[in-house]
């Protein structure tokens, strides 16, 4: 039995698969070296802040809630969503209650609260955070579509699909307008 130092460490390197783990949806528009699972979430946690902002949510909880909300592709990987037909969704909670076993009380809960609001989306900054992975993907879509990948409409179209805040819908359509130079440039 770990102590909890040891709990945490251990749970530190289990984290740290999500920098190996590629979103595996953008090998199917042939991005040759998809983003990682950790770059994904630091942009929609940035992302949830900044919607959060607009809102009147609070930015911090948003942020965090999208930092903890993929943590359960360490233990499946990416599944995406072609696989849906042939498997049953794992459930997040379960994932993360396994996870966080071994963790000390206080690290177990903060981990395990973060992961239920998110999953329940009743609050806002859960709202907040659900939109900013969505929108996350959509700025990812646009980027790979840039660099030659075809086929990310079925992306582009899902990111937009049930945005929970107008924050969230005026940004995709923002980011929908804009330009690659605009990217690159801010003009």
């Amino acid at each position: 039995m770990f102590d909890a130092s040891a709990a945490l460490a251990a749970f530190g390197f289990e984290l740290g698969v999500l920098k190996r783990v590629r979103r595996t949806g953008w090998w199917q528009v042939g991005v040759r070296d998809p983003e990682s699972v950790a770059e994904h979430t630091m942009r929609a946690a940035q992302l949830a802040a900044l919607i959060a902002a607009e809102e009147g949510a609070s930015p911090e909880r948003a942020a965090f809630l999208a930092l903890w909300h993929d943590t359960q592709e360490t233990r499946t990987g990416d599944l995406p969503h072609t696989a849906a037909p042939y498997l049953a969704k794992p459930d997040p909670r379960a994932i993360t209650e396994d996870q966080t076993a071994a963790l000390p009380d206080a690290a177990r809960a903060v981990v395990r609260d973060a992961v239920g609001e998110y999953e329940d989306r009743e609050s806002p900054e859960s709202r907040c955070a659900k939109d900013a992975d969505k929108l996350e993907m959509l700025l990812q879509a646009l980027e790979y579509r840039d660099l030659g990948a075809s086929g990310v409409d079925e992306w582009l179209a899902s990111a937009q699909k049930d945005l929970f805040t107008r924050t969230a819908r005026d940004l995709a359509a923002a980011a929908l307008d804009l330009t690659p130079l605009s990217w690159r440039t801010g003009r």
